[in-house]
């Protein structure tokens, strides 16, 4: 062989070990680059997924605190309700309280009305008792100004002397006799005789007349007969 066909020779293998050598480095450099797209993609996805799941643990956290939040506003609820009920019930047992109260106080003062002093005969023969009660009290009006005793059964002044001897004698207006109702002898004063219906007993009562206050008993008289009726 000569030598120049010797040193085409070796030209070519080198070449062909060269061109050997690029496409193994080309290979390698290739799979070190998926390597590396590889490492990061799966970098990548572990991190994302440990930000997912720190997002969903911070999430059930602050439900669970928005769970408990709710839990104790619900309680405070219930305890201002409860609260509220005690106040109420406090404030309405203090109300009865002072209902009774009153009420005890309104018994007293009837049972003190209801004391009257009572004597024998009176004015007149035909009189059986008298009763008079210093506690007696003007039985108000809706007049006013200068006040005049009117003796007709439709005017005001009639009507309220009537109320006054329904509350002397305790006998409802509504069911009451009036034989008669005129002077007491006096200005703004007045007598009349009076009889529940279907009642034998008949009293005489007087009245006298308060400024801005309606008219006031003053005087029952239990009649032994009515003598009014006889004539």
């Amino acid at each position: 062989m000569k030598h120049d066909d010797y040193d085409n020779l070796n030209e070519g293998t080198r070449s062909r070990i060269r061109a050997k050598r690029r496409k193994t480095n080309l290979i390698l450099n290739s799979l070190i680059v998926v390597v590396i797209l590889l490492i990061g993609i799966v970098s990548f996805n572990i991190f994302f997924s440990n930000d997912e799941g720190a997002a969903d643990q911070n999430g059930v956290v602050a439900e669970k605190d928005q769970d408990a939040a709710s839990r104790d506003k619900k309680e405070d609820s219930k305890d201002a309700g409860k609260k509220e009920d005690s106040q109420e019930s406090g404030k309405k047992e203090a109300d009865e309280s002072e209902s009774e109260e009153e009420a005890d106080e309104e018994s007293a003062e009837e049972e003190e009305l209801s004391d009257p002093i009572v004597t024998e005969g009176g004015s007149d023969a035909n009189v059986k008792q008298t009763i008079e009660n210093p506690e007696w009290k003007p039985v108000g009006t809706t007049q006013s100004g200068e006040h005049t005793t009117v003796f007709d059964q439709n005017a005001v002044d009639w009507q309220e002397m009537i109320l006054a001897y329904s509350y002397a004698t305790g006998i409802d207006k509504d069911n009451m006799t009036v034989w008669f109702n005129g002077n007491g002898g006096a200005p703004n004063t007045a007598v009349g005789t009076i009889s529940e219906k279907g009642s034998d007993q008949t009293f005489r009562v007087w009245i006298e007349w308060v400024d801005g206050e309606g008219w006031k008993p003053v005087k029952v008289e239990e009649l032994i007969q009515n003598d009014q009726k006889q004539s």
